[in-house]
Order: structure tokens, then C-alpha cells, then sequence
């Protein structure tokens, strides 16, 4: 009952605001996701003995928040893109059956179209936001983009599939979102192991200057 009830406070929500529930909506799972993994990490230290165990980073997870509130628009102008120029049904709207092929290229041009760009800045806003150097962001970027990218190739393709397939198109970036915060997962841990490499490289920098 208070899962029909969220849905309904949702719906309307979407109606009357699309965009900003789409923002407010992915920020909070994005930040979700985030939460995920500094739990897990912290997990896996305590598994490890490790003696200093890390706090809580709580201005990573708003970094994650503001990534998410950002992109929410994005995702959802995206898809009412590939709504409007990739139409499953060939008789249109919600009538005729769904065409196999037409799904595939509706997939096909999110995962070679939005899934390179969102992942490039993804990258790009964490470096910012965590005030690092262009030298460092760019480092980043030949660390990072290509085997995330793969991954998400391997990953997201499916998922879309039944996203595109059975989702309606208010709760299409509530259910990608839900299905991110694993990503996220992913995300957060491996922006984090680049955090600790190129905090270790610049301070072994510094230190023999």
C-alpha cells in the first residue's frame, strides 16, 4: 500500500515538475549508491585488520548527490528524445505491437550516443568537484574512461532493454537509477582507488622536492 502510495505522490510529482523530481530523484539514489560503497569498503577493511579505518566521507557522497541532481534532466530530455525519434510501435503511441529492431536501435543509440557522454562526465564533474588539477583530470581519463566503459557495455545494454521495453516513460530514470546504484557502486569505488593513486603519486611528488 505505501509503495502505491509513493508511486501516486511520484506521478504527480512528475506532472506537474518533471524535471525537478527527475533531479531530486537520481541525486538521491546516485547519493544512495555512494553510501553502498563507502559501507562496503569500510567492510572490507574491517574484513582486512587494517588498524586506521576510514571515516565516513560524507562531502564524497554530496558530490555523487550533485552529479545525480544534475544529470536527471539530462537523462529524462534524453528520453523523450529517443521516444519521439526512436518509436518502438510502428503505428505509434501505445498501439501495434513492439518492434524487435526498432528496440535494439533505441538501445543501440543510448549505449554509443548518451552512455560515452555521461561517463565522460562523470569523470570530468568528480575531478572538478574535487578540486583536482587538469593535469589529474586528464589522467583520469586515460585511467578510468575506457575500461568503465566497457564495463558499461557489458552491463547497461540489457538492463535498457527491459528499461525501454516495459518501463513507462515517467519511471524510465527512476528505474535506471535504481538499477545505477550498483553501478554507482562500481563508480564510487573505482573514482575512489584513483583518488588514493594519485594522492599516493603526489605526495611521493612532493616529497622529494
Amino acid at each position: 500500500m505505501a509503495n502505491v502510495a509513493l508511486a501516486r505522490v511520484y506521478q504527480q510529482s512528475f506532472e506537474s515538475h518533471p524535471y525537478t523530481t527527475l533531479a531530486f530523484t537520481n541525486g538521491a539514489l546516485n547519493a544512495l549508491g555512494d553510501v553502498v560503497a563507502q559501507l562496503t569498503q569500510r567492510v572490507v577493511e574491517r574484513s582486512e585488520d587494517r588498524r586506521q579505518e576510514r571515516p565516513y566521507n560524507i562531502p564524497r557522497t554530496l558530490r555523487f548527490f550533485a552529479f545525480g541532481f544534475g544529470m536527471g534532466p539530462v537523462i529524462g530530455r534524453w528520453n523523450f528524445f529517443l521516444e519521439k525519434h526512436f518509436p518502438l510501435r510502428s503505428l505509434g503511441g501505445n498501439t501495434g505491437k513492439v518492434s524487435l529492431r526498432a528496440l535494439a536501435r533505441r538501445v543501440g543509440a543510448d549505449q554509443l550516443f548518451m552512455a560515452p557522454i555521461g561517463l565522460g562526465l562523470f569523470i570530468g564533474s568528480m575531478g572538478v568537484m574535487e578540486g583536482r588539477s587538469a593535469k589529474h583530470i586528464e589522467q583520469r581519463y586515460k585511467d578510468l574512461y575506457k575500461p568503465a566503459l566497457i564495463a558499461n557495455w557489458q552491463v547497461w545494454p540489457l538492463a535498457q532493454l527491459v528499461n525501454f521495453r516495459f518501463m513507462p516513460l515517467p519511471y524510465r530514470v527512476p528505474f535506471q537509477s535504481t538499477c545505477g546504484v550498483f553501478w554507482t557502486l562500481y563508480l564510487s569505488l573505482l573514482n575512489a582507488k584513483e583518488d588514493e593513486i594519485q594522492d599516493r603519486t603526489e605526495g611521493m611528488r612532493r616529497t622529494l622536492k
